[in-house]
């Protein structure tokens, strides 16, 4: 099944996936329509977040990115209706960017967060995401 990511510079090799932090965990939203996916990311871009790419990937794809990274995917389904304030944030984004993400839009990158992953996962890692594209 594709789904469709938004994603960050998806031309270049400082790309981004879009993330939403719900407690201490990271969800990458995967939307079954192009149209929910392309309306998410004009409220980002309405709301100062930097512009992100509607990008059709394979869901098993994505689902082992967020296997790899401790990241969750959730399935933003065709019809979606929040049921609560959990699904609210589904469909309408965060007033405000993380301060510290590990991509930066301008091509830099970010000082490396204090980790535990040694730096051969974190390769591994980015380039399963690279592959992703």
């Amino acid at each position: 099944m594709r789904v469709f990511v938004l994603l960050f510079t998806a031309d270049n090799e400082n790309t981004g996936i879009h993330t939403i932090s719900i407690g201490d965990r990271n969800v990458v939203l995967m939307f079954e329509e192009e149209d929910d996916a392309t309306r998410y990311a004009l409220l980002l871009e309405a709301q100062d977040f930097p512009t992100p790419i509607v990008e059709e990937i394979d869901r098993e794809e994505i689902e082992e990115f967020c296997t790899g990274a401790d990241y969750e995917s959730k399935l933003i389904p065709k019809g979606f209706v929040p049921q609560d304030e959990f699904d609210r944030l589904l469909l309408s984004p965060p007033e405000a960017n993380r301060e510290d993400t590990d991509w930066q839009p301008d091509g830099k990158e970010a000082a490396p967060p204090d980790s535990d992953i040694p730096n051969t996962e974190l390769d591994r890692i980015r380039r399963q995401l690279e592959g992703l594209l």
